[in-house]
């Protein structure tokens, strides 16, 4: 089988990873070398084992590369991705793909002019948590899913350096926001009706440290992203309402349960004291009512990133992440700043 050879613009802390941990375990990749424009992280390219090119330029110039991965800045994420085309090279980007919809669509043009793939790295669909809750929502193990929130809470506020300005494409939205959308994409059929949005610059920087977005779609679920970097205390990463039971999952560690209907008949709930009053509404229901399950295994993908990447690009396998799917997560983004500048809840599909 057909080995490609790989460099990497940017040799930062996700380019260092791709090299140390996610090319290593493809079976047809290997990364020949890399580029960075600062020299001491050039000097780390080469204490890893890789060539450490001079110059972007004399990477592309290789003839052996097949394959470029662009690590940088989101801002650099399209002349970067349109040179590597321009010289004949397949083109992994980082995520974000690009900062607007309008670049990836000239970067996509230019990648079938040049009759080169180009891939987004969107490594979360791929997340055991996320396999895990597809699991429930596609078996129906609570009923049909109505509403989904998804979380992200961290009390360390934005990291790195460029992350803090918008300019270079920084904020929350873009950083994990991207992610969270794209599994939420995933995981939900159909288009969306409405979308809200607000976010936060607590932390006194010109791009967002943290947002909320709620999606109404128009089969009627409805769904909650958020990134905080300001909670101490986080709330669950994932918390599922359906019409016969809740799931939650907690952490990256899978810490939950499944809560399940039994539909077995039960008197009326009794009294519990809330507060300084009683109420019925708010108390639990009997122990024949509902039943405790334990989360599942979870369904991982058949196919590594990488993998996947070699196959689409030798054997012209299916795409786990559509191009398609990247573009739909921009032009969302797009109406989620809208929204959150004007205070408006806006249309989206």
């Amino acid at each position: 089988m057909k080995e490609l050879m790989m460099g990497i613009v940017g040799y930062g802390g996700m380019g260092a990873y791709h090299a140390r941990e996610l090319i290593p375990a493809s079976a047809h990749i290997r990364l020949k070398g890399a580029y960075d424009i600062d020299p001491e992280r050039r000097s780390v390219i080469e204490a890893d084992g890789f060539i450490a090119y001079p110059s972007y330029e004399a990477m592309l110039a290789d003839p052996e590369i097949d394959l470029v991965l662009v690590a940088t800045p989101n801002d650099r994420h399209r002349p970067l991705s349109l040179q590597a085309l321009a010289a004949h090279k397949h083109v992994i980007s980082e995520k974000p793909a690009m900062m607007n919809p309008a670049e990836l669509e000239e970067v996509l043009t230019a990648a079938a002019a040049a009759d080169r793939q180009f891939f987004v790295h969107q490594n979360r669909r791929w997340d055991p948590d996320f396999r895990v809750l597809t699991q429930i929502v596609q078996a129906q193990t609570i009923g049909d899913v109505f509403r989904v929130e998804s979380r992200v809470h961290g009390a360390n506020g934005i990291p790195g350096d460029w992350r803090h300005f918008a300019r270079y494409g920084g904020g929350m939205i873009r950083d994990w926001g991207v992610h969270l959308l794209d599994q939420l994409l995933d995981l939900l059929d159909g288009p969306i009706s409405r979308v809200t949005a607000e976010t936060s610059q607590i932390l006194g920087d010109d791009c967002d440290d943290g947002f909320t977005v709620r999606l109404d779609f128009n089969s009627g679920v409805t769904a909650v992203v958020e990134v905080g970097t300001t909670n101490y205390i986080p709330l669950p990463r994932w918390y599922v309402k359906g019409t016969q039971g809740t799931a939650e999952i907690r952490d990256w560690d899978l810490h939950g349960e499944q809560v399940i209907a039994t539909g077995v008949d039960t008197v009326a709930p009794t009294p519990v004291r809330a507060g300084v009053g009683l109420t019925k509404t708010m108390a639990p229901p009997s122990e024949a009512a509902v039943r405790h399950a334990s989360l599942p295994a979870g369904v991982p993908l058949s196919v590594s990133f990488y993998d996947n990447v070699h196959d689409v690009i030798c054997d012209g396998a299916p795409r786990v992440v559509q191009n398609s799917e990247v573009m739909r997560v921009l032009k969302l983004i797009d109406v989620i700043t809208a929204s959150a500048e004007q205070h408006q809840t806006l249309p989206f599909e």
